[in-house]
């Protein structure tokens, strides 16, 4: 009678522990649904301001585990933005060069001595002259500012004048950052970023050296973009270098 009732005992402890054993394999095996979070927004969006729009759902198929819903994330994950970088600059500096203050001209105002003479735009982008007095330069063309002056000169003091302005002296440049001598220069004609670093001395160990920043200032209006070491400069521009990272 003891020997049954052992016997009984056990055949129940196996089958418990075969049930346990068959319960545990079955949630082993049956794979659940995977919450994953939505990436965050990438370095670049946040730097630079990209677009960012929230990828879709992730689903996980049933036996993908957490490695493939990782998987999944990242296959749904926006790819960075690349930075962009503006189109080097289009600046003239013939006849369309609009003046400003600190250029320097010559006005021949032809047979009249006492007109003729060199004369810097002032601050306020005027010159100032005698009979007519100040006559407003900033964002005209020679041309232009030479019509001006002889339409002042034809209004009660010479019947036809005849008017000629050149451009003495430009304004400076400006160069600063990652250079061995920043400061203002004279400006020099068709010069580009390049020979601007080359005139402030060269670049310091840790300039970045393949792309500067230009600001460039026209009729009150300023512009600044990221460009390339053979974009030309025009007077007044302002050049920064940037420190590299590496």
């Amino acid at each position: 009678m003891p020997v049954a009732r052992a016997f009984r005992w056990s055949i129940s402890a196996t089958s418990l522990a075969a049930s346990a054993a068959l319960a545990l394999g079955g949630c082993m095996q049956t794979a659940g649904p995977v919450a994953v979070m939505p990436p965050r927004a990438d370095l670049d969006s946040m730097a630079y301001g990209q677009p960012y729009s929230a990828p879709q759902p992730v689903v996980v198929a049933d036996g993908g585990g957490a490695i493939g819903a990782l998987r999944n994330s990242f296959a749904s994950s926006p790819a960075p933005m690349p930075v962009g970088y503006a189109a080097p600059m289009v600046v003239r500096n013939g006849a369309s060069y609009h003046l400003d203050a600190g250029d320097k001209l010559r006005v021949v105002v032809y047979g009249q001595e006492g007109l003729t003479n060199s004369y810097s735009i002032d601050a306020g982008g005027s010159i100032t002259m005698p009979l007519i007095g100040s006559v407003p330069a900033r964002g005209r063309t020679t041309a232009g500012l030479a019509g001006e002056i002889a339409a002042r000169l034809r209004n009660g003091y010479i019947r036809e004048p005849s008017v000629a302005v050149e451009i003495e002296a430009y304004r400076p440049f400006f160069i600063l950052g990652e250079v061995l001598a920043p400061g203002q220069y004279p400006y020099v004609p068709n010069m580009t970023v390049e020979s601007a670093v080359a005139i402030a001395g060269g670049f310091s160990p840790r300039a970045k050296r393949d792309m500067v920043t230009v600001t460039h200032t026209e009729n009150g209006g300023a512009m600044r973009a990221v460009v390339p070491l053979g974009t030309p400069l025009a007077p007044g521009d302002t050049v920064f270098v940037g420190e590299r990272w590496f």
